[in-house]
């Protein structure tokens, strides 16, 4: 059944897919087709069940078709899919975001963390009146024209340094720094400091590995930015509520001036938002001069997935339980690659792990990443896969635990793991 689905979804999307880090290419053969998905695991449409560890690219945090996401969705598709006006779950969601990042005196609601970051951007452009922006190589912003160069994501995967559309012109506006280096980011802003609008960052880097930054190298960034005039983005689409309540602006007690969220915030539904004070907010239209819409800003259905979740989150077992989670996937990953002599490491931070195939100490810089692990990488996935285990199809991108998983499914994961490291060493 699965691959004759595969065959008709090549003859009508490209690739197969709706979004190119689903394809299989970098792994190999072709992507089993979901049928549903439930707790902590996908079925396939020929039936068999995944342990899965993508949680639809994060979001997932509560696992699949948590109940009180689906009787909050179920309710409020019922009064109206969409209103294209404002709704009282939208205010509601907006105040919890601020209880959580509450630096952030507003909130603008959108519908991808691509249209929240490209949003972001803009109305840094429009409150410095500077054109230029600083990104991190590797780290993935979505896919706006600004952004996308030397990125992460599909990225890093397909080896790609930049994408074809983009215009030469609009790129040389985005100067591209290397992570972990303040001495490079000192040159850039002693030498462009006073035509950056913003510089965009993952406080946390989960788009080619997980790149876990120094705090001091933050703290640079931050004293960088104020003393040129220059906005800081924190990019949390994917951190935010994942590694705390405030996500990486808590735990590192770096205030940035713009917060950028996604994934968790829609809890499976497309949601997500740019947050900040109100004096920079308020320059967004109709208050200002800096235009961004959306038909689907603010969705009612979305909201309500997005405000179950956070609701759940806020259960004072939530996180430590997710640690522990984290804590034993990690533990037992680890003894696996020790058993088998193979070199390597598993990043953790929370319920985000990476695999890091290389020896050594974990890379904190995209140009320390060892592009060779991509090979044992794609041999561990496929026979994870077959093992019933279901990773992103690429070594650069991360795995997510939710709190639909459990100890049975950690020691399905160890035991599928000791046997893939030996096939794969064979």
């Amino acid at each position: 059944m699965s691959s004759t689905l595969w065959q008709r979804a090549c003859a009508v999307m490209p690739g197969g897919v709706s979004s190119p880090v689903r394809a299989f290419r970098a792994v190999g053969g072709a992507p089993p087709i979901v049928r549903s998905a439930a707790g902590a695991e996908l079925t396939d449409a020929d039936g068999k069940r995944y342990v899965d560890l993508v949680g639809s690219w994060g979001p997932l945090i509560l696992g699949h078709a948590h109940p009180a996401v689906i009787e909050a969705v179920t309710r409020a598709a019922r009064e109206g899919l969409s209103f294209g006006a404002t709704c009282e779950r939208e205010i509601e969601l907006a105040e919890r975001v601020r209880a959580r990042f509450p630096f952030a005196d507003m909130v603008r609601f959108v519908s991808s963390g691509t249209e929240a970051v490209m949003s972001a951007v803009r109305l840094a452009r429009g409150a410095t009146g500077r054109a230029r922006i600083v990104k991190f190589e590797g780290c993935y912003h979505g896919h706006s024209d600004s952004l996308l160069v030397r990125a992460g994501s599909g990225l890093a995967t397909f080896g790609t340094a930049d994408s074809a559309g983009v215009p030469e012109e609009l790129a040389r506006l985005t100067d591209v720094l290397p992570l972990d280096d303040e001495a490079a980011a000192e040159r850039l802003f002693a030498e462009r400091g006073r035509e950056i609008a913003a510089v965009v960052i993952e406080p946390l880097p989960a788009n080619a590995g997980l790149l876990v930054q120094r705090q001091a190298f933050l703290e640079r960034l931050r004293a960088l930015t104020r003393a040129a005039g220059a906005l800081l983005v924190f990019d949390e689409v994917i951190s935010g509520f994942r590694v705390a309540p405030g996500g990486m602006t808590q735990l590192t007690g770096i205030t940035p001036d713009l917060v950028t969220l996604g994934k968790i915030l829609g809890g499976g539904m497309p949601a997500a938002a740019y947050a900040g004070p109100a004096a920079l907010m308020k320059q967004l239209a109709p208050d200002g001069p800096v235009y961004q819409a959306g038909t689907l800003s603010g969705n009612p259905v979305a909201m309500a997935a997005g405000i179950a979740t956070l609701d759940v989150l806020a259960e004072p077992d939530a996180y430590p339980r997710l640690e522990a989670l984290g804590a034993e996937l990690e533990r037992v990953l680890a003894r696996e690659l020790a058993r088998a002599g193979a070199p390597g490491t598993i990043v953790r931070v929370g319920s985000i792990l990476w695999l890091s195939l290389q020896a050594g100490a974990a890379p904190r810089a995209w140009g320390a990443v060892e592009r060779a692990g991509a090979e044992r990488y794609a041999l561990l996935h496929r026979a994870l896969l077959a093992e019933g285990i279901w990773l992103a199809p690429s070594a650069f991108e991360v795995a997510f635990l939710s709190l639909a998983h459990d100890e049975q499914h950690i020691e399905r994961v160890r035991l599928a793991f000791g046997r893939a490291l030996r096939a794969s060493a064979r």
